[in-house]
């Protein structure tokens, strides 16, 4: 199943809801979403500076990944960014592969 790192941060709006509801109400809210699309949340903390929250979730796939991060950001309470997570064996795997490719100007 495909991992995503999700590193976001609260509005002001999302903000003052997590003060309502607190960090375990916002787990629930996350666990609802993420197990709703087939997916399984590895990791969730909450965190001070860039982001308020990291998560790493893994989901069936990447489009599920995608209709999360936009209804998400429709809210207007959290800006995020999910990145693909790849395994070593999957690197390795695309180390072997042939690419035909030509930098510019080559």
């Amino acid at each position: 199943m495909p991992k995503f790192l999700i590193q976001a941060t609260y509005t002001p709006e999302g903000t003052r809801g997590l003060l309502r509801e607190g960090a375990s109400g916002r787990r629930d809210a996350v666990e609802q979403v993420v197990t709703g699309l087939g997916g399984r949340i590895e990791a969730m903390y909450f965190s001070f500076g860039g982001d308020d929250i990291v998560l790493i979730v893994d989901f069936p796939d990447a489009v599920s990944m995608a209709a999360v991060s936009l209804t998400v950001k429709a809210s207007g309470a959290l800006r995020t960014r999910a990145t693909p997570l790849l395994t070593l064996d999957e690197i390795d795997e695309a180390t072997h592969r042939q690419v035909a490719f030509r930098a510019p100007g080559a």
